[in-house]
């Protein structure tokens, strides 16, 4: 499949994927793509969230690819089960883990999307995690990708996969989400 045959969805997570993130970078470049808005970046809200993901799917007029950053990866998953029929992938990138300390001291707000589903995602799914993420440890990213009947692929010592660790214009991810598009 060619980008050009499907609506990507871009979904970040919590703070909205800045202008130099990845995501952003790959919505400009990518014709197809747009971002998956929220009302409040910096507060997620599950219900709110996950709606507003459902309801951009079902606008969609062509295949449905999804393209999800950390919190955003845990809002396809509480979507999966109201998602239309037109999806048929998920790449998911640096999904955290709600089960690690860290969550309490830096986003809080985030447990709402405590528990985090284990269900097999019924669409094609990727997940790419890093070794030394400070928000999920590898075999939790590990596990989640098992659980979700998702491929996985270690990324190396990339710290959260964002602009943050050095992932701007990342151009890895890109080869790698263009060779996922091809299995579609």
């Amino acid at each position: 499949m060619r980008t050009s045959d499907a609506d990507i969805l871009i979904i970040p997570g919590w703070g909205g994927s800045g202008p130099d993130h990845w995501q952003s970078r790959w919505q400009q470049k990518l014709k197809t793509a747009q971002r998956v808005e929220q009302g409040d970046w910096d507060l997620p809200h599950q219900e709110e969230w996950t709606q507003k993901l459902i309801d951009t799917a079902k606008a969609c007029t062509r295949p449905v690819v999804l393209v999800a950053h950390s919190l955003g990866v845990l809002v396809v998953t509480h979507a999966v089960p109201r998602l239309p029929d037109n999806v048929i992938g998920a790449f998911l990138v640096a999904p955290p883990d709600l089960r690690g300390t860290w969550v309490r001291e830096v986003l809080p707000d985030a447990m709402v999307f405590d528990p985090t589903p284990h269900g097999k995602i019924p669409f094609h799914a990727h997940l790419i995690a890093s070794s030394n993420d400070p928000y999920c440890t590898l075999a939790a990213a590990e596990h989640m990708a098992t659980s979700w009947g998702a491929t996985f692929a270690n990324a190396g010592e990339a710290g959260h996969i964002n602009t943050e660790s050095g992932h701007g214009p990342w151009p890895e991810g890109l080869m790698s989400f263009g060779g996922f598009l091809g299995r579609l």
